[in-house]
């Protein structure tokens, strides 16, 4: 089976390269984030034609996930038990569905803001919310893919000095991480490709390759042992590649064994 994940950032203005993706790379199920789109406004022909079926949370502009698949989609699930909400506001940042025997979780961590931001309160608060319900899924196969807006390596960044008094570097993220490693849960992605995920539209970024990882697939032991290949499609963030404007996010892609 091969599971991809992206941030699409609008999957209405790039339904194009999600089709021409799919089909590029012969992919099973795709966990999709910032699909800002409800469910009613996703163009579904193409991907049914294709043969995919598409579960999908959203709330018009803003966050949303989605979880694409051929290889069957049930148990849909919007959201975990106990996601916290940032000021009683209603977010789609988490989706989960059952796809071929594999339970994929397509997540979408939120961004923080700054250090002395309330998003950043709510941040550490979502992830150790979500350690919690995944403390229940470790004994079947299960993949929690997505944006996850944390660099746990300084390897993960271009240039670690230019966020120390931002998001994503800092220890309590760093350690909201590694709490899923430390219960046992595997970052897969790292072991066969640690590239960069991501790309600011800022000063040709992606050009000078000046980038981060933060969209990983962190998977249970019995799914991890399956895990055969992984890699970054970073031409799918060229600006010269496909119709339309590329996501600031790369996809990145997990080869399971049956």
């Amino acid at each position: 089976m091969r599971i991809a994940t992206w941030n699409v950032n609008s999957l209405r203005s790039r339904i194009d390269r999600v089709e021409a993706f799919l089909q590029r790379h012969d992919i099973d199920v795709l966990a999709l984030q910032e699909t800002k789109a409800r469910e009613e406004q996703i163009p579904l022909m193409g991907l049914q034609m294709l043969g995919y079926d598409v579960a999908a949370a959203g709330y018009d502009q803003w966050n949303g996930v989605a979880i694409i698949s051929r290889v069957g989609l049930t148990d849909v699930t919007v959201g975990f038990e106990g996601m916290p909400e940032f000021k009683d506001a209603s977010e789609a940042r988490a989706l989960g569905a059952t796809c071929g025997g594999v339970r994929v979780w397509s997540l979408y961590v939120p961004n923080g803001r700054k250090p002395d931001d309330p998003h950043y309160a709510y941040k550490l608060d979502w992830l150790a919310g979500l350690r919690t319900a995944a403390s229940s899924w470790q004994d079947v196969p299960t993949a929690l893919v997505g944006d996850w807006n944390i660099c746990p390596t300084d390897a993960d960044c271009f240039d670690p000095s230019q966020f120390r008094n931002s998001t994503h570097l800092t220890p309590p993220e760093r350690a909201a991480f590694a709490a899923f490693e430390e219960d046992g849960w595997v970052e897969v992605t790292r072991a066969h490709d640690a590239g960069y995920t991501y790309w600011d539209y800022y000063r040709q970024r992606f050009e000078r390759n000046r980038g981060l990882k933060i969209d990983f697939a962190v998977c249970s032991p019995p799914l991890a042992s399956r895990v055969t290949g992984a890699f970054v499609d970073r031409d799918e963030r060229d600006p010269a590649q496909g119709t339309s404007s590329p996501s600031d996010h790369a996809p990145v892609i997990i080869d399971i064994a049956d």
